[in-house]
């Protein structure tokens, strides 16, 4: 790495191309920031006694010493808001310029606009866009070629690239603004000059330790950086189009936190370990680590993560296909249950694998729902929800998934249990609803149960039916009693006091007669909540008390407790033994190809010897004959074989096994090979042979 201080325009000058990386985010400087620049170029151009402004750093991986025909751009990977706003300020002074009389136009020695142009902004002999100094990454590309070729931009493009040319347009036309200042001010940007080389510097470290202050990128910008930046710019391309860009476009218009969650969540789920929010980037680079020693590519890690991506985002964002899911995934969300997710995208995966039918997705969801939702009414605290929620699938029987799921929530004790009838019923019956978060999802459930014609809530407000007001009317006191004081207090925020109304203003705190009788009073009111409420002739503690037992009953219905009978429940419990396994726990193995790929491996293995058996374990299925001849470890991309024999005892004339004898692996062997869709089926069975026959003492 060499790093040296440079006149920001030599630099650009010297440069062939500056090429943003796709990887990199789009630019993003706001008006703040290019009033700073602004600013700081005028005062440096005016002040003799100021000899340069440092502006920060450019950093860029050079390109290679190659042929002319052969050579890479220089890819920035910080700096690119420095060096992109600075174009545009050259790019909108050479235009301004290019009006002024033929003897005005070069206010400051080599600023004409011919000049800027061939030396700052355009390779003159080049054509396409090598002619051009800077291209920049995803729709600031096209606009920014559009500026620098004096064409409008297409009024369809919403960049940052046309606002802040448009910005510095406005500036250079103010007739107090001297051009030959602006012109001394650019001659005087000086930047820290940091150029990596390809295949010596780690571009990644030195991205990370130049963000480490200032500004913070997102994690989804680090981990962007990370997966795409040590990629050949050809395979950068095509994973993300193929790949990333998707998934951010699944995430536009949601919060930017959203995809820090996700990626959290899915780190949860693949480790069973939880990561602090600020420490998501650096558990995803263990995860990658991880993910390469285990013989995947960060490609193929993409591609999962895409996909895991996809399914949070039909649970998360409202993008379920699925009427009847997206509407079980909108009440997660409604009641706030983040700490699910972990569970639920393995759930959603095993769904869309065919290891579990979309009803009985449907039903976990529901469970799930419930469970939170009966645990926040009772008022449990949440703290050890997350650790209940990460380490659930463990529990999981995929060949018997459903009914495993109930017998887990069932066999919870002490404070992670799921809450009974009787204590769910309870506090229902008697705690304050009103000031409960999740009151209008409560409420909207209610009085939509066994509705076929949903009403949309939020058009109402809750109404006390026992006003709150302390100091009571004589009517509402004659009704509640001598003790009315102690009546209002016990019952004013409970589920039998409180419905909805479209008059709340005109209800205030009016008699109970006059609420029920008045236009639009409970009389006449469409709502089920207000059912049986224009028959009463007094509104009492009895009455209060049979609404809400009325209302809880209904709610027992809508967020019901799993059963499943005590034999059943214990029988999932009973710690898991090797028999219990089965191709349903490798869902690496369940696509149709490699399904269909393993059924071959097996049958042809198997046939073999008489004396092989099979057998499915956590985490590969073993072949045995006197013992393990050869494990299939699946993986993403393919199943990898582990074979007990060793390397210099295997005859692999197309050298595809490799020697793991000395590194921590699945599996018995110490030699291992690949088995994909698009190997040599034939070949590798004669690898598999040798270790049968190694272990039977065979030649």
């Amino acid at each position: 790495m060499k790093a040296v201080d440079s006149h920001l325009l030599t630099l650009l000058k010297a440069s062939s191309q500056f090429i943003v990386p796709i990887y990199q985010r789009l630019y993003s400087w706001q008006e703040p920031e290019c009033a700073q620049l602004w600013a700081d170029i005028l005062r440096a151009g005016s002040s003799p006694k100021l000899g340069a402004h440092f502006t920060g750093s450019i950093v860029y991986v050079a390109r290679d010493q190659a042929t002319n025909t052969s050579a890479e751009p220089d890819l920035i990977i910080d700096g690119q808001q420095r060096v992109t706003t600075v174009t545009l300020i050259l790019t909108a002074l050479a235009a301004r310029l290019e009006e002024l009389p033929a003897d005005e136009q070069e206010p400051w020695d080599g600023f004409s606009p011919r000049k800027i142009r061939n030396r700052y902004l355009l390779n003159d002999d080049e054509e396409g866009e090598r002619q051009y100094k800077l291209i920049l990454s995803q729709s600031d590309r096209s606009a920014l070629i559009s500026l620098l070729q004096g064409v409008a931009p297409s009024g369809g493009m919403v960049t940052r690239v046309i606002d802040n040319f448009t910005y510095f347009q406005q500036k250079l036309a103010d007739p107090t603004v001297n051009l030959a200042t602006v012109c001394k001010g650019l001659d005087k940007l000086v930047v820290v000059d940091v150029k990596l080389e390809r295949s010596v510097d780690n571009p990644q470290l030195v991205f990370e330790a130049m963000n480490s202050t200032g500004k913070k990128l997102s994690q989804a910008d680090l981990i962007r950086n990370y997966v795409l930046m040590d990629l050949p710019p050809k395979e950068q391309e095509k994973v993300y189009t193929a790949y990333w860009r998707p998934m951010e476009l699944e995430f536009a218009g949601a919060e930017e936190s959203q995809f820090d969650q996700f990626v959290r969540h899915y780190l949860t789920l693949k480790s069973g370990e939880i990561p602090r929010l600020d420490d998501i980037y650096e558990a995803f680079k263990d995860h990658a680590v991880a993910w390469n020693e285990a013989g995947e590519t960060i490609t193929s890690l993409v591609m999962e993560l895409r996909q895991y991506a996809h399914r949070y985002c039909a649970m998360a964002l409202g993008k379920e296909d699925d009427p009847k899911l997206r509407a079980a995934f909108k009440d997660l969300d409604q009641i706030k249950a983040d700490v699910v997710y972990p569970f639920l995208l393995e759930v959603y995966t095993d769904c869309e694998l065919g290891t579990l039918d979309r009803d009985g997705l449907h039903q976990i969801v529901q469970m799930v729902t419930s469970y939170i939702f009966r645990r926040a009414v009772c008022r449990v605290p949440t703290n050890s929800l997350n650790k209940t929620f990460a380490g659930f699938s463990a529990a999981v029987r995929k060949d018997r998934y459903v009914e495993s799921v109930k017998a887990h929530f069932l066999s919870l004790k002490s404070y992670r249990a799921f809450p009974t009838d009787k204590e769910f019923q309870h506090s229902l019956v008697t705690t304050d609803l009103y000031n409960f978060r999740r009151r209008s999802y409560f409420l909207r459930l209610l009085e939509n149960h066994n509705r076929k014609e949903h009403v949309t809530i939020e058009d109402y407000t809750i109404e006390h039916i026992l006003p709150q007001n302390e100091d009571l009317s004589t009517e509402w006191r004659k009704a509640l009693g001598e003790d009315w004081a102690d009546v209002q207090q016990r019952y004013l925020h409970t589920l039998g006091n409180l419905t909805l109304t479209g008059y709340n203003s005109e209800y205030s705190d009016h008699s109970f007669a006059k609420k029920r009788d008045m236009e639009g009073g409970f009389k006449d009111s469409p709502l089920r909540l207000n059912k049986g409420l224009g028959q009463l002739e007094a509104w009492t503690p009895t009455e209060i008390e049979k609404r809400a037992k009325r209302l809880a009953d209904d709610a027992l219905e809508i967020w019901p407790r799993p059963s499943l009978p005590e034999l059943m429940v214990a029988e999932f419990q009973v710690q898991r033994t090797a028999s219990d396994f089965s191709i349903e726990d490798h869902p690496h193995l369940l696509t149709a190809a490699r399904r269909e790929l393993f059924n071959k491996f097996s049958a042809e293995t198997l046939a073999l010897d008489p004396g092989i058996t099979r057998q499915f374990l956590k985490l590969y299925v073993a072949f045995k004959a006197e013992t393990n001849f050869v494990d299939v470890v699946p993986q993403k991309a393919r199943m990898r074989l582990s074979l007990n024999i060793p390397l210099e005892a295997l005859r692999d004339e197309r050298g595809l096994a490799w020697d793991v004898s000395d590194k921590g692996h699945w599996g018995n062997g110490p030699t291992e090979v690949g088995l994909d869709e698009a190997s040599d089926f034939a070949y590798v069975m004669g690898l598999v042979r040798q270790a049968l026959e190694y272990q039977l003492g065979g030649d």
